[in-house]
């Protein structure tokens, strides 16, 4: 039993004041996604079936190029959001919910720069 207060007890726990902008990021990429994974699946049924040349001469037109780093940034970035909250949720001590935050945003911005890389170098080729 403690002889500390409920206010001592949560002081200093209270809101980070950044709740509001992760749930509404992470709404927004949720809308955003929608598009952009209908224009994928579309245009991936379209060229499914090309060579690589055709396939390139297609993804250099700027408009796919640019709606699929879009895509990409997005999904990456979205993904970051949701691991970040299951992680706050359900990872306990404090250091391994840190280390595990930090390391799938490490490895969500490699494997995101690697794809646009990829996406810019065929588009750009």
């Amino acid at each position: 039993m403690s002889i500390r207060t409920p206010l001592g007890f949560v002081r200093g726990l209270g809101s980070a004041k950044d709740g509001t902008h992760h749930w509404w990021m992470q709404r927004v990429t949720s809308v955003a996604l929608v598009p952009l994974v209908l224009w994928f699946v579309i245009s991936l049924l379209s060229v499914s079936r090309v060579d690589y040349a055709t396939f390139q001469q297609w993804l250099s037109n700027p408009i796919r190029a640019g709606l699929m780093v879009a895509l990409l940034a997005t999904v990456f970035y979205h993904a970051n959001l949701g691991m970040q909250v299951i992680y706050e949720d359900y990872v306990r001590p404090e250091c391994k919910k840190f280390i595990a935050v930090l390391a799938t945003q490490f490895v969500l911005f490699v494997l995101g720069a690697i794809s646009i890389v990829a996406v810019l170098k065929i588009a750009l080729a």
